[in-house]
């Protein structure tokens, strides 16, 4: 029992797992920005394609 209760009051770690959440965070919104500046860009050169008419 003694056992089960210093595992529950143990807080060694808890920094570490903030830390990859705020990580995955960051990493799942910069691919969002990459993915919508991507798509942006394809679309300038879909209408350039179109206004020079090639």
């Amino acid at each position: 029992m003694n056992t089960i209760k210093r595992l529950i009051s143990d807080e060694r770690g808890l920094e570490t797992v903030e830390y990859a959440i705020m990580t995955g965070l960051i990493v799942v919104g910069l691919v969002a920005t990459i993915a919508a500046i991507g798509t942006w860009v394809k679309l300038q050169f879909t209408t350039l394609k179109t206004d020079v008419g090639a």
